[in-house]
Order: C-alpha cells, then structure tokens, then sequence
C-alpha cells in the first residue's frame, strides 16, 4: 500500500463549474506506483457511488498501471442523475488520462452498476445514439466523447432497469402505500415458498415487469401534469426494492452464494426498509436511469457496439448479480476479442486474495494486448 502515490484530481464539467463552495463536479483519485508514469491506465465510475479509492485501485497501481477512481457530478446524488451528464463527465477523466497524465492506453472499468454506465460511454463514443430527454437539451461534450482502448467488467449487471426490475416487489399494488400487497405475490408469504415453483417465479417476473411499467406510465402523467402548470420535475419514492426470488431461494439459478441474503441483509427485512435502490427519484431520473421502456442505461444497446478488446470477471458468491448476468455481457459484447472468467468470490471480492486474484487476472489480460 505504502507504494502506491494518490493524486486528487478535480475539474470542471464541460457545461457546469466549479461550485460557489469550492467543490468540482468532476472529481476523483489518481492511482499510480510510486515514481512511475503509467502508459496504460484503468478508468472506473458509477452512477452514484464513490469510486475514488475503488478497491482495485492500489491492487492494478501496484501492478504498474494507472487507476483513475472518477466520479461524475452524481456521486452520491442519483436521485437527480441524468446519462448524458454523466457520460460527458466521464470524459472529463478520460481526456485528463490522456492530455495530463500521459496514458497511452485508457481502459473503462464497468464495476457493478458501473458496468452498464462504462458500456454506454464507449457505445456513445463509437456512435453517438444517447437522445435527451424531452423538453431537455443534451449535455456539452457528450457528442464528442473520446474513445477507451479496452472495456473491463467485474460484478456487473446488464442495467439500472433491469438490475430494478429483477429486484423489486412485484406483490406491490399501490405506490403510494408499502404495505399494499397481492399475497398471492408476496415473496415472503410461506404459502407461496420458497421453494418456489417455475409458475409462481413466471407470475412473479411479469408483475414485476409490469410495476415497472406502471410506475413509467405514472411518471410521465405525472411530468405531463406539472409541465402544463410550469414545473419541471418533482421527487417522489420507490419502495420495497430487495425481493429478487433469487436471494431468497438458492435453487434458483444455483451459486456459492450465501442463502436467504442480498446486499442489504436479509432480503424480507432489508425489502421492508428505507435502504434500497430508487428509493429517492424524481421524475426525470425515473425516465433516464430506472424506466424499462426508456432509460438509455440498458447495456443491451450499447455492448454490440463495444469492439475493443473486453474482459468480463464475475464471482460465484455475488448475492445480487448472477451467471446470468456475466454470460449476455460476454455474449452481447460486439468485441471479437473476449473473455469471460468465474472466480469463487462475493461482490466486493473480499474473500481471502479474491482481489489479488482478480487483478492478476486483468495484469495478465492487459499484457497480453497493450503491453
């Protein structure tokens, strides 16, 4: 650890300044062996966490490459997260790599949710395709993006919209009221399981479906409602967002992961919560990050378009992201160049020398192609 050198690195957006308290937008951590200038590079971002002391940073740094921890105007807002935003964000960093600190070679790091957002970075850099949302115009700088060299994902799934989807309560009968229940759906009513049957997990996974799709429609009454009396968007709260039937009923879709549990604990208690995912939006961020029907953030458009070389890294104890997921990655990227790898580690890799492992496993991979 000792060896590793950190340089904060704040910049202005192209289209929004430092802030009067003297904060920038674009922010992050530059990761590097002690004495050294990398020629190759890692960029890792999320939509709202804080990635700037990721915890691969010192593990690739000490491995010789330069690890950029960047956030984007949204960490720790996703309430208020709009793509084409981040996107020119993220390009903020992407440029600083090249035009400052002297990388060659940038490689995105789609970690978690951050996989879909790095994917539809280099999609929209390849051809750009991100629209804006109406009555919005698109961010300065997200026509323009400058491309990465590779695409590395580790723990990640295929979207905000559907990593939701696949979470959320679909028993819920009204928004506005978390007990409002169909037990006939309830997840945790022993009468429906688990174990759960294919029939019950089908009616499931269309509710669910659907919710998403009420909860779309809502919104755009809703904005509809507001423009027409001259406002411009409004929060409102999703609730009940951890009752994936998979984190409660370990045969389905079987992994070394931990039983009866997800991120926040114990599924049925962490479902009743005020932790969870979309837990505070607004109208606009439904629209843009969360909307089956039209958020930009589903990796599915963008991942053909991904023809670098690519690297997809998944953990067979992950609670919340699952074979499934690493497998339409791998096989949705357009790279001819690519591969896919299983370790037995959890999510964060914290399992004893998981996260030596993995960054092994990507020093090796880059050696291979950028060495």
């Amino acid at each position: 650890m000792s060896s590793t050198e950190r340089t904060f690195v704040g910049l202005p957006s192209l289209n929004l300044p430092r802030a009067g308290a003297g904060g920038h937008p674009c922010q992050g951590i530059y990761h590097r062996r002690a004495g050294t200038q990398p020629k190759v590079a890692i960029i890792a971002t999320h939509y709202q966490i804080d990635f700037s002391e990721h915890y691969l940073a010192s593990f690739l740094a000490e491995r010789g490459f330069g690890f950029l921890g960047w956030n984007t105007r949204f960490r720790g807002d996703e309430a208020h997260f709009l793509l084409d935003h981040a996107l020119s964000d993220i390009g903020v960093g992407v440029r600083w790599l090249r035009e400052e600190a002297g990388v060659d070679t940038v490689i995105l790091l789609g970690n978690s949710g951050g996989g879909s957002l790095m994917a539809a970075y280099q999609s929209q850099a390849v051809e750009p395709m991100v629209t804006a949302l109406p009555g919005m115009q698109l961010a300065r700088g997200v026509e323009d993006l400058p491309l990465a060299d590779g695409y590395l994902s580790t723990a990640a799934h295929l979207g905000r919209p559907d990593v939701l989807t696949a979470w959320m309560d679909g028993s819920v009968t009204d928004e506005s009221d978390p007990l409002a229940t169909d037990p006939e759906l309830d997840l945790f009513n022993p009468a429906n399981g688990p174990a759960y049957d294919d029939a019950f997990v089908a009616r499931y996974r269309a509710a669910q479906e659907a919710r998403n799709h009420r909860i779309t429609r809502w919104v755009k009454d809703e904005l509809a409602r507001l423009t027409a009396a001259g406002y411009h968007d409004r929060p409102f709260s999703v609730a009940r967002t951890w009752a994936d039937p998979r984190m409660v009923d370990p045969a389905l879709e079987p992994t070394r992961r931990e039983p009866n549990s997800c991120y926040a604990g114990v599924p049925e208690r962490a479902n009743r919560s005020v932790y969870g995912i979309a837990s505070a939006c607004t109208l606009r961020t439904w629209l843009s990050l969360w909307s089956l029907e039209d958020s930009q953030t589903r990796a599915h458009a963008h991942l053909p378009k991904i023809t670098v070389p690519a690297l997809v890294v998944n953990g067979n104890a992950d609670t919340g992201v699952f074979p499934s997921d690493a497998q339409a990655i791998h096989d949705l990227l357009g790279a001819s160049d690519k591969e896919s790898h299983e370790l037995d580690a959890d999510h964060y890799f914290l399992n004893d020398g998981a996260r030596d492992e993995v960054a092994d496993l990507i020093e090796a991979w880059i050696g291979k192609r950028f060495a």
